[in-house]
């Protein structure tokens, strides 16, 4: 009997399974055993960043097989496919870490590339580690295809003498061993038993942020994020993962159409009111690029300053991921944020139904606890603020969350370092003093290249217990983990002669979160003398592959540092071939 054939004059499989000239592609579909209803239906690209390099992503493989479950039950054909992933936690502190934030590109490049070169119709993508979920979110966008995202879920929590651990403990625990307060024997014991499970790292850090943004900018069904990875009942988010994505094809709902200026705006006031990771500011416009919708860093930021602190979340906080998930998760977030006006009802989500529609079936309630009510904040401003001022012309950011209003403000001399290595060997050495501003620099986007993470040095700050006694600023990043008065994405890099290339030694420098500016007691003549000075920026030991090439296309971590024009400049829709 002649299986029914899917009107696919619309959908870009149409080039691969359709009329006598694609009966070569259509063998190579019958060598993998698909059937003659197979090649008919529509064709979804199940995307994961599945590897085994760390416990982020090792989950992945297991529940993309409950996602294609999902498209076979609503009558369509699922081609499973895998990307890179650079996991933040094995490449942090070392040369490793410049791979990170360029991974995430690669991610969106090597999904586009997959989906064009085979014509899928939709998307959904799994992703565990940092990087890896905002690349296959651009991906998505950027192809604007029918897609669903889906986390992988958080790692268990440890638990050692009596608290539960993250692996940002584990790095803190190196300071502390280095500052003689912890034995080997001690730190055996602990690495033994932080990380417990698959998964990503438990705080509220960079992964377990953007899975939060995942659901509320739409692209993730609502509270699909929370579950930890080692609960088999994730699979029952993938096989509804798997029929969502059919339902948005049978609709015609594209990625463009979740992902809107009113969505993203939903999404950075969760990233607020959680105490996420100032990594958001860079991931979030790099989103928005791919719509073609300006959203930069200063358009978070001012989000973020309206936006409450009210989820008591790692690092600044006290909870992980797993508590978050069991006090209601990102649906009852939301629904704190829509009882102060804070959210934008109208967005469409991944279901198929706009944000309103799906709060309004959430039963669930503030906790009081790990969810404090939005009208009982833990602070009336969110957890990461924006600053800008005569060191940071495009922008600088620093995470809040957990400190009072007099630990965030802070003037001090400059002791600046030409690199994360040279500060973390300063730290080790204890070559700094109480009440400095440690300056990073040549650590940005193209200057790194690569805008490295400076966990290892900012954690053993806080091993030492000086993490509230100095400050520290750089062109670069912070892992979403880090704690104390740490500012990051100061723009322009110093690579691109931005001011924190011309800084010196004993420049006092005062950073004011509370009235967002950061800036240095230098004039304006002085500053545009030492610019004249400059000698361009410092050589790197990159001349050849990918880390050269991302530092030639890469542009300023105020716009995502994001590497190609994005949608303004195309001129065609990939859905639409």
């Amino acid at each position: 009997m002649q299986s029914k054939k899917t009107d696919k004059s619309r959908l870009p499989s149409r080039h691969v399974t359709e009329g006598a000239s694609r009966a070569p592609h259509r063998s190579y579909f019958y060598a993998m055993d698909l059937t003659e209803e197979d090649i008919n239906q529509p064709f979804v690209g199940v995307a994961t960043c599945w590897n085994e390099a760390a416990p982020c992503n090792i989950a992945l493989n297991w529940q993309a097989q409950s996602v294609k479950e999902g498209v076979k039950a609503a009558h369509g054909t699922p081609r499973e496919f895998t990307t890179i992933t650079v996991t933040d936690g094995i490449a942090m502190g070392h040369e490793g870490m410049r791979s990170s934030l360029a991974s995430r590109d690669a991610i969106a490049d090597t999904v586009e590339l997959t989906m064009r070169g085979h014509c899928y119709d939709a998307i959904v993508g799994l992703a565990g580690c940092d990087k890896s979920l905002p690349g296959m979110m651009m991906a998505m966008v950027r192809l604007n295809t029918p897609s669903v995202f889906m986390y992988g879920g958080s790692i268990l929590p440890g638990h050692y003498k009596g608290k539960d651990i993250t692996v940002q403990d584990m790095f803190e625990a190196v300071g502390k061993y280095q500052a003689g307060q912890m034995t080997d024997a001690e730190l055996g014991i602990m690495e033994r038993v932080a990380c417990p499970s698959a998964g990503a790292c438990g705080g509220q850090f960079t992964a377990n942020t953007m899975a939060c943004v995942s659901e509320a900018v739409g692209l993730a069904l609502l509270n699909s994020s929370g579950m930890p990875a080692p609960y088999e009942s994730r699979g029952q988010y993938g096989v509804a993962s798997g029929k969502a994505v059919m339902n948005l094809i049978e609709k015609d709902i594209r990625a463009r159409d979740i992902v809107t200026r009113k969505s993203l705006e939903n999404a950075a006031r969760v990233v607020a009111c959680t105490g996420g990771s100032t990594n958001a500011g860079l991931h979030l416009p790099a989103i928005a690029h791919e719509a073609g919708i300006d959203f930069d860093l200063f358009d978070v930021c001012d989000i973020f300053h309206d936006t409450p602190y009210f989820v008591d979340m790692k690092p600044g906080g006290q909870f992980v991921a797993k508590d978050l998930y069991e006090a209601g998760g990102v649906p009852v977030v939301m629904k704190e944020l829509r009882k102060a006006g804070l959210i934008h009802e109208d967005c469409m989500t991944s279901s198929g139904r706009t944000i309103g529609e799906e709060l309004d079936m959430i039963r669930g309630e503030a906790d009081g606890r790990v969810i404090h009510t939005v009208a009982n904040p833990i602070t009336k401003t969110g957890g990461v603020v924006g600053l800008k001022g005569n060191i940071a012309p495009d922008g600088a950011i620093v995470k809040v969350a957990g400190m009072s209003e007099d630990q965030q403000i802070f003037t001090g001399p400059a002791r600046v370092f030409e690199c994360e290595e040279d500060a973390f060997q300063a730290v080790q050495d204890r070559a700094y003093e109480e009440g400095e501003v440690i300056v990073i620099r040549n650590e940005g986007p193209a200057g790194g290249p690569g805008m490295r993470e400076m966990l290892a040095t900012t954690s053993a700050l806080s091993g030492q217990g000086m993490g509230k006694k100095v400050a520290l600023i750089t062109d670069g990043r912070f892992s979403g983990a880090t704690r104390g008065f740490c500012v990051g994405h100061v723009g322009p890099e110093a690579a691109h002669g931005g001011p924190i290339g011309m800084l010196k030694n004993g420049d006092v420098i005062t950073i004011d979160a509370i009235k967002g500016e950061i800036s240095v007691d230098l004039s304006d003549e002085e500053l545009a003398a030492r610019r004249e000075a400059w000698k361009g920026p410092r050589e790197t030991i990159y001349s050849s592959g990918a880390l050269w090439k991302y530092a030639q296309l890469v542009g300023s971590a105020r716009y995502g540092a994001v590497t190609h024009p994005g949608a303004k400049e195309e001129k065609h829709v990939y859905m639409d071939i």
